[in-house]
């Protein structure tokens, strides 16, 4: 995967995740995966169609993602709890939103879809061409996982449709 694609998505959980949090944050495990993803709790998926296509899934295992939203709340909420959901959804939206301003800063040009919840244990297939980056970032309410797998639209010219390593 090309890091002009990945680092804005880092840069991104890296600041949204410090500062909604307010502690420090570190990134854990990175792999690849060619497999559908296995959702570990609470998640959010993005779509992104254009010059960039794919998806991201934000995800926190239920006990992070109540610890998550008890802090952002400002009070305790269990886990079960609708604003846990929309918490894991609004991070989701923050983190790629400030992922995409950079992107479009870079001239590329595409859709982001609404964030919704993913609640499948299996994400979507990766196809073929395309493989998926796996982030763990580790906050002081847990691990947070972020799964993207992006390429290049075919309206990119000059490009190899997959976003290669």
């Amino acid at each position: 995967m090309k890091m002009e694609l990945i680092q804005p998505f880092i840069n991104a959980a890296d600041a949204v995740l410090s500062q909604g949090l307010n502690s420090p944050m570190e990134i854990g495990n990175l792999t690849m995966e060619k497999e559908a993803y296995r959702r570990k709790g609470v998640a959010a998926m993005v779509e992104l169609s254009g010059d960039i296509e794919g998806r991201v899934i934000f995800d926190a295992a239920p006990q992070t993602a109540a610890k998550i939203a008890s802090q952002l709340a400002g009070m305790e909420l269990p886990e079960s709890d609708s604003l846990v959901r929309e918490a894991v959804c609004e991070l989701a939206n923050q983190v790629i939103g400030n992922a995409v301003a950079t992107l479009n800063d870079q001239g590329f040009h595409f859709r982001v879809h609404p964030p919704h919840l993913h609640t499948s244990e299996h994400g979507p297939k990766i196809t073929p061409n395309t493989e998926a980056l796996v982030l763990c970032f580790e906050t002081s309410s847990g691990s947070v996982f972020m799964n993207i797998a992006l390429k290049y639209g075919s309206s990119v010219k000059g490009s190899a449709s997959s976003v290669s390593a």
